[in-house]
C-alpha cells in the first residue's frame, strides 16, 4: 500500500480509492504534474464536463502551457472507453495508441488519470473491468505508460474496490493484504505480493479468474519474491486453479515456508522454487 503519490508505483500504476472528489482532484494532478516533469504527455480522463477540468487546470501554473502545447490533455469519459462495460482487448489496444502517439511527438511516454467509478457499477462491468486492470498492467510492463485508477469508495462498496486494488501493483486502500499483477516478460504468468490466508482466499480465486492466466509449457509460474505468507487455503485454490488449465503451479520465493507446507500436506500440483 502506499499513502502518498510522492511514493511512485513500481512502474505507474496506481490504484486510488477516495471518498471526497474533491481530494481526488487534488491526487490526480499531483501524479499528472509529476509526469509533465518526467518529460510525458499527461491526459486526465473524466467523468465530468472535459471544459470545466480544463479550465481549472489553466489556472495552474504547472498545466498552462502544458495544455497549450497539447503535452496536457483532457478528454471525457465516454470517448475513452465507450460502451456500457469495456471491451479489455480494445482498450489496452486504444492506449496503446495513445502511448505510441505520445512517444513519436516526442514525449517519453504517457501518464493518465482516470476515475472510473462509473465503469464498474454491475457485476458484469466489474468482471470486465477487473480483466482490462490486469490486461492493461502487462501492457505497462513491456511500454511506458502509467495511470492512476480512481474508484469512489462511497460509490461502489469496500469488496468491490479490493476486488480492483488486488489487481494493481500498487494501491492506496487498507485491508487489501495481497497484489497480483504482471510480470516482466519470461519472469512467470504473475507476480504475487503482501499475505495470502483464509482471510482473503475467496479474493484470491477471483483474482486469479480475473487475471486469466496463461500457463506456458504446462506450467503455471508465480514470481513470489515479495510475498511474506501464504496458507494451505490459498495454495489449494492456486493449485486448483492452475490444475484447471492444465498445468503444475510453480511458486517461486526466496522463503521455505510454503515449500514446508507443501511436503507437510503432500499438496501434488504445487511446486516451490527457490528464488533470490
Amino acid at each position: 500500500m502506499i499513502s502518498d503519490l510522492d511514493t511512485a508505483a513500481s512502474y505507474g500504476h496506481v490504484c486510488w480509492s477516495y471518498d471526497d472528489p474533491a481530494a481526488f482532484d487534488r491526487r490526480a494532478r499531483q501524479f499528472l504534474a509529476e509526469g509533465l516533469a518526467a518529460g510525458e504527455r499527461v491526459r486526465y480522463v473524466t467523468a465530468e464536463q472535459p471544459e470545466r477540468v480544463t479550465e481549472r487546470l489553466r489556472g495552474l501554473a504547472e498545466f498552462s502551457d502544458a495544455l497549450r502545447r497539447g503535452a496536457a490533455q483532457v478528454v471525457s469519459l465516454d470517448s475513452t472507453y465507450p460502451g456500457d462495460s469495456v471491451d479489455p482487448t480494445a482498450q489496452v489496444r486504444r492506449y496503446a495508441a495513445a502511448t505510441e502517439e505520445a512517444l513519436a511527438d516526442g514525449y517519453t511516454g504517457l501518464r493518465v488519470v482516470a476515475d472510473v467509478t462509473s465503469l464498474v457499477r454491475t457485476p458484469d462491468q466489474l468482471a470486465a473491468f477487473a480483466r482490462y486492470e490486469h490486461s492493461i498492467d502487462r501492457y505497462m510492463r513491456v511500454r511506458p505508460l502509467s495511470a492512476m485508477c480512481g474508484y469512489q469508495r462511497t460509490a461502489l462498496g469496500e469488496r468491490t474496490v479490493a476486488e480492483l486494488a488486488c489487481l494493481h501493483p500498487e494501491s492506496n486502500v487498507d485491508g487489501v493484504l495481497f497484489r497480483l499483477y504482471a510480470c516482466p516478460p519470461g519472469d512467470g504468468a504473475a507476480a504475487l505480493a503482501g499475505e495470502l490466508d483464509t482471510f482473503n482466499h475467496e479474493l484470491f480465486a477471483t483474482a486469479l479468474e480475473r487475471a486469466d492466466l496463461c500457463p506456458v509449457d504446462g506450467e503455471l509460474v508465480m514470481r513470489a519474491g515479495d510475498l511474506r505468507f501464504i496458507d494451505h487455503h490459498c495454495l489449494t485454490r492456486l493449485r486448483d486453479y492452475a490444475g484447471g488449465r492444465d498445468a503444475t503451479a510453480v511458486l517461486r520465493t526466496p522463503r521455505t515456508a510454503a515449500a514446508r507446507l507443501v511436503e507437510l500436506l503432500g499438496l501434488s500440483g504445487v511446486r516451490v522454487e527457490a528464488a533470490r
